[in-house]
């Protein structure tokens, strides 16, 4: 099952940085060495307002499928809907796979009708 293709009422993205290790001397000299060549760390929160429940039941069996926080897998494009940068990082050529950080969050807004939250967090592969 891939992830469900809803485009999210918001999102936030954090592109994380690259692995550096920084050492200081006594006299507070500074060496910073740089251990990699992409970034590392990221995350990524999507919320999901006014869902079905049974379009909120997709995230929850999604989230089975991948074995809670064990599996990585390729977002689509389509939770980008509306985003106007470079979507090369989320490209399925790209290195970049998230898995997810804690499990779905569902609020029950009325009978029927549901919100989803998502954290994930990004996997260099």
């Amino acid at each position: 099952m891939t992830y469900p293709t809803y485009a999210p009422s918001s999102r936030s993205y954090d592109p994380g940085d690259w692995p550096v290790k920084t050492f200081k001397a006594l006299d507070g000299v500074e060496v910073r060495i740089l251990y990699g060549n992409r970034r590392a760390s990221s995350t990524f929160s999507l919320s999901y307002q006014n869902l079905t429940d049974a379009e909120a039941q997709e995230f929850l069996d999604h989230y089975d499928q991948m074995l809670g926080t064990f599996t990585a897998f390729q977002l689509p494009v389509s939770v980008l809907k509306g985003w106007g940068g470079d979507l090369t990082p989320f490209e399925p050529s790209s290195s970049l796979r998230f898995r997810y950080k804690e499990p779905p969050k569902l609020d029950s807004v009325k009978p029927g009708v549901s919100s989803v939250s998502i954290s994930l967090l990004g996997v260099l592969s």
